[in-house]
C-alpha cells in the first residue's frame, strides 16, 4: 500500500517591512538644518542618575559618597563635572592647611589651619618676621648700652676669678709654689708649679732637678708631698671658678634674652595680636623660644642661608586664596602618591636620607577638601595601598600623610605629621561588576558609598529624544565648528542610536558614539566640499567605521565563499541546520551561519552534547542542551520513555562554544533526523527554547539577520532565504538598508516565530501536527514521524533487552 502524502504545512508570513526597521519620522526633527536648534545644555537621558548624583551631592552626613556605574560614553564624567555647577551645592568652607615644625616634638609636625586665603597671609608674614629677626638682631647686640652691660659683666667675673686664684696663689707661695697655666689640647688650665731657682717647673720635672743637683733628694719628696696636699685645694678652688663661670655666662645669656625677647616680642606682636586661633599662638610661642634659646645663630651677621632658618618656615599645603567656589577635582593617575600625598626625601652628601616637614606635600584628597573629588574605580583598586587608605580617611574623616616606603627599599620615616580632619565627597566611577564585588567582599563599603547613580546606556525613543538628539549635534558643531546638519542626516544619526542599542523603542545613550559618528561624517562632508552633512555623509561614516573593524569578519566570509567552511544556502538535507553565532564582543561584532547537524540511532544513552564532551562549551549552553531533552520528553516520552541515542554538533567549530541561543535550532535537527525529513538550507534560525516549547529571546539578532544574508548575496539570492528569528525580537530589528531592500524586493525574508510548531513547519513545509484524541499525531506530520520512529527505537531496544534475558 503506498505510503500517504505528508500533510503541507500551514503558510507563515514573512515579517512586513516596517516591522525590519525603524526610520525617524522627519515631522519629529524641529528644523530642517541645525542651524535654526539651540545646543542642548546638561545631560540627556540620565534622570534616576542626575536624581542620586543630586543626592549624593547636597546630603552633607557621614559616608554619602557616590559610586558611579555606566557604560563607557554615557557621559559620566561629563556629567559630574557639570551637575555641581547645575544643583550648585551648598559650598562647605574651604580651608588653608599649612605644616610647620613642632619644637617640642620634631618628629610630629603641627599642622595649623586657616580661613582660605589666611594661609598664604600668615606664610608671608612668617618670612617677613623671621627676615626682621634674622636683619635686626646683630645689631641689637652691637648697641653701646649692652656692651656696657655685658663688659660689666665679664670685668665682675675677671675681678672674681682673679681674687679666688690670688687668695690660693698667696696660699702656696710660703711652700715654694706659684701658680700658672698650663695648656692640654685647644685649652689652659691652671697648675701648681715649683719655684726652683729663676724659674717654675712642674712637679714631674723634679727628678731632673735631683739628677742637675739642683734639689735635694729629701726637698724634692717634701715638695711633692705638698703638691699632693695643695693639689686638692686647686681642684676645688677650679670647680668654685667654674660655677662662678656659669654664673656669669647665665647672667650675660639672661640678659641677652631679655634684650632679645623685647625685640622679638615686638616683631612678632602684630602676629599674635592677628592670628588669635589656640594652635597659632602656641605656634608663634614656640618660635619666640626657639628664636631666645638660639640667639647665639641670630647673632652674627650671615646673608647666606642658614639651616636652622629652615625650621621657622611655614609649608603651606594647601592654599585656597584664589578659589571661589566649591573645589571639584578630578584625579586622571590616582597613585598612592597623587591622592593621598607624600613626605618626599632628599640625600645628603654622605648620601643618607633625611625629611622634615618642609617636605610634607599633599594629594588630590586635600585639594578636594570642602568639594569633591573624582577618581576612577579600577585604578583606586589596582594602584597599590590606594583603597584600604581611602576606606580608612572615608570612615574615620581624618587624612594621615604619609610616603609609600613600604613599596621602596628605603628606610622608613619617624616623621608623622599631625592628622588632618577632611570633608570631601568622593565619586568613584566605576561599572556594575566593580560595584558588586565591592558590596559582596569589602564589609565597609557600603557605610562609605551609600549613593548609587546608575548611568543607563539607553533611553526611551520618543519625539523628545529624537529633539534631543538633535541638539546634541547642534552643541557638537558649535564646540568643535562643524558643517551643519540637514534633517535627513539628523534622522540617519538617531537611526544609528537606535541600532546601537538594538531596538525600534530605545536609542543609546552612549553619546561618545554618536560625537564620533557626527565628526566623521563631517569629515566626510568636508571631503566633497558640501556645504551640509547630508544622509549620504552619515552613512558613508557608518560604513567606514565597520570598514575599518571588518578584516576578521571579510576573512570568515571568504573561508565561506571558497568552501573551507561549510555553509548550505539552498536544497535541503535531513539533520543538518543552519544555526547562526555573533562573533566580537563590542559594537563591530558580527553574525555568521554555523553548520549544525545531529545523528540518531538506537540505543540509551540520550542525546549527547558533542560541544560538552570535548570540553568546548560553557554553562548556558550545556543548560540549553538538558532544556532540549526535557522538550523531548514533554512531546514525546508519556507513554514509553525515550530509547535513543543522538548526538548534536556544531560542526567546524573549534573554539569554545556558550550561550542557548542556537538550543532551537538543535531541538529541529533532531526533529528532522528523527522524522527523515529534510530542512530547507535556505532558512538560518536563532532563538533559545524552554521545555515547552516556546521560543524565547536573543541577543545580537541584528547581526545574525545580516550575516546569513551576507552568505546568500555571496551564493546568489534566490527568494526563498530567511532568517527565523524568535517573535519577541522583533523590536530589536533595526536592520541595514541593504537588507531592508532585498526584503522589499522580494529576494530575502525575516520570519518570527513564537513555538518550535511554526518553526519545523517553516523549515520543512510540513505540518508539524497535532495530538488526537488519543494523545497520537498524525502519522503526516512531522511529529507523527518523530513518535513513529521513537517507537520503533523503543521496540528495538526492548526487543534487545528481552533476547538478553532469555539467553
Amino acid at each position: 500500500m503506498p505510503e500517504k502524502a505528508l500533510h503541507p504545512a500551514p503558510t507563515h508570513e514573512a515579517l512586513p517591512l516596517e516591522d525590519l526597521r525603524w526610520y525617524c519620522p522627519l515631522n519629529t526633527i524641529p528644523a530642517e538644518t541645525t542651524e535654526s536648534v539651540e545646543p542642548i545644555e546638561g545631560i540627556i537621558g540620565q534622570d534616576r542618575a542626575l536624581k542620586a548624583l543630586k543626592l549624593g551631592v547636597e546630603l552633607y552626613s557621614p559616608g554619602y559618597n557616590v559610586f558611579v556605574c555606566g557604560l563607557s560614553g554615557t557621559g559620566k564624567a561629563t556629567t559630574i563635572k557639570t551637575i555641581l555647577e547645575k544643583i550648585q551645592p551648598k559650598k562647605l568652607l574651604t580651608r588653608d592647611y599649612c605644616y610647620v615644625n613642632n619644637f617640642v616634638d620634631g618628629d610630629r609636625p603641627m599642622l595649623l589651619v586657616f580661613e582660605r586665603g589666611v594661609g598664604a597671609r600668615f606664610k608671608k608674614d612668617m618670612v617677613v618676621a623671621m627676615n626682621m629677626v634674622k636683619e635686626r638682631m646683630p645689631g641689637i647686640f652691637e648697641e653701646e648700652e649692652y656692651l656696657k652691660k655685658r663688659q660689666s659683666y665679664v670685668d665682675e667675673y675677671n675681678a672674681k676669678e682673679t681674687e679666688l686664684f690670688s687668695a690660693f696663689e698667696k696660699e702656696i707661695e710660703p711652700d715654694g709654689f706659684v701658680l700658672g697655666r698650663i695648656q692640654e689640647g685647644q685649652s689652659l688650665h691652671p697648675e701648681i708649679l715649683v719655684k726652683l731657682a729663676d724659674k717654675a717647673v712642674l712637679v714631674s720635672d723634679l727628678p731632673n732637678a735631683v739628677m742637675q743637683n739642683l734639689l735635694t733628694k729629701e726637698d724634692a719628696e717634701r715638695l711633692t708631698d705638698k703638691y699632693r696636699e695643695h693639689k686638692t685645694t686647686l681642684q676645688e678652688v677650679y670647680r668654685r671658678g667654674m660655677r662662678l663661670s656659669r654664673e656669669y655666662q647665665k647672667m650675660i645669656q639672661d640678659h641677652e634674652r631679655e634684650v632679645g625677647a623685647f625685640y622679638v616680642n615686638a616683631i612678632f606682636s602684630d602676629l599674635l595680636a592677628e592670628y588669635t586661633d589656640e594652635k597659632v599662638q602656641t605656634y608663634l610661642q614656640q618660635v619666640i623660644g626657639s628664636v631666645l634659646d638660639n640667639i647665639e645663630q641670630f647673632k652674627v651677621r650671615d646673608d647666606e642661608e642658614t639651616e636652622l632658618a629652615t625650621v621657622y618656615e611655614v609649608n603651606l599645603i594647601i592654599d585656597n586664596s584664589n578659589s571661589s567656589c566649591c573645589p571639584v577635582v578630578i584625579e586622571t593617575a590616582p597613585t598612592f602618591r597623587n591622592i593621598f600625598g607624600t613626605i618626599e626625601r632628599s640625600q645628603d652628601s654622605n648620601g643618607f636620607w633625611y625629611t622634615d616637614f618642609s617636605m610634607i606635600k599633599s594629594g588630590a584628597l586635600l585639594r578636594a577638601d570642602g568639594g569633591f573629588l573624582v577618581i576612577n574605580a579600577a585604578d583606586a583598586l589596582t594602584e597599590p595601598g590606594v583603597w584600604k587608605n581611602l576606606q580608612r580617611v572615608l570612615m574615620y574623616r581624618k587624612l594621615e600623610i604619609q610616603s609609600m616606603e613600604m613599596f621602596a627599599q628605603q628606610t622608613s620615616s619617624a616623621l608623622k605629621p599631625e592628622a588632618i580632619d577632611v570633608n570631601v565627597k568622593v565619586i568613584l566611577i566605576g561599572n556594575n561588576e566593580i560595584y558588586g564585588i565591592l558590596s559582596a567582599y569589602e564589609r565597609d563599603f557600603k557605610k562609605i558609598f551609600k549613593v548609587k547613580a546608575d548611568f543607563d546606556h539607553e533611553m526611551h525613543n520618543t519625539h523628545l529624544a529624537v529633539q534631543q538628539y538633535t541638539s546634541l549635534i547642534r552643541k557638537l558643531i558649535s564646540d568643535e565648528d562643524l558643517n551643519h546638519f540637514d534633517k535627513h542626516a539628523i534622522a540617519a544619526v538617531v537611526e544609528y542610536g537606535a541600532r546601537l542599542v538594538d531596538s525600534k523603542k530605545k536609542v543609546t545613550t552612549q553619546f561618545s558614539e554618536i560625537a564620533d559618528i557626527v565628526r566623521e561624517a563631517n569629515y566626510w562632508c568636508q571631503q566633497n566640499s558640501n556645504k551640509y552633512v547630508t544622509i549620504e555623509h552619515v552613512d558613508k561614516a557608518i560604513d567606514e567605521t565597520y570598514n575599518r573593524h571588518s578584516l576578521y569578519e571579510e576573512k570568515l566570509q571568504e573561508m565561506i565563499d571558497e568552501e573551507v567552511i561549510l555553509i548550505d544556502v539552498d536544497g535541503g538535507r535531513i539533520g543538518q541546520i543552519n544555526g547562526l553565532a555573533v562573533y566580537g564582543g563590542d559594537r563591530f561584532s558580527f553574525g555568521k551561519p554555523t553548520r549544525i547537524t545531529a545523528a540518531v540511532s538506537a540505543g540509551k544513552a540520550g542525546i549527547i552534547n558533542i560541544e560538552r564532551e570535548a570540553r568546548m562549551s560553557g554553562s548556558t549552553h550545556d543548560k540549553g542542551m538538558l532544556i532540549l531533552s526535557g522538550y523531548f520528553r514533554e512531546q514525546f516520552a508519556q507513554k514509553h520513555p525515550l530509547s535513543l541515542t543522538a548526538s548534536v554538533s556544531f560542526e567546524q567549530s573549534y573554539s569554545g562554544i556558550d550561550g542557548d541561543s542556537a538550543s532551537s535550532t538543535e531541538i529541529y535537527a533532531l526533529l528532522s533526523s528523527l522524522s527523515g525529513i529534510p530542512i530547507n538550507q535556505g532558512i538560518a534560525v536563532t532563538g533559545s527554547v524552554n521545555q515547552k516549547g516556546d521560543i524565547q529571546p536573543i541577543g545580537g539578532v541584528n547581526e545574525k539577520v545580516e550575516g546569513f544574508f551576507d552568505v546568500c548575496v555571496q551564493r546568489g539570492l534566490t527568494g526563498k532565504q530567511g532568517v527565523i528569528i524568535p517573535i519577541q525580537n522583533v523590536d530589536d530589528l533595526m536592520l541595514r538598508s541593504r537588507v531592508v531592500r532585498a526584503v522589499s524586493e522580494g529576494r530575502f525574508n525575516v520570519w518570527a516565530i513564537s513555538s518550535v510548531t511554526e518553526g519545523i513547519e517553516l523549515l520543512t513545509g510540513i505540518a508539524a501536527g497535532e495530538r488526537d484524541a488519543k494523545g497520537r499525531y498524525p502519522k503526516e506530520t512531522v511529529f507523527g514521524k518523530v513518535e513513529a520512529r521513537l517507537e520503533e527505537l523503543f521496540v528495538s531496544a526492548k526487543d534487545e533487552k528481552d533476547e538478553k534475558k532469555t539467553g
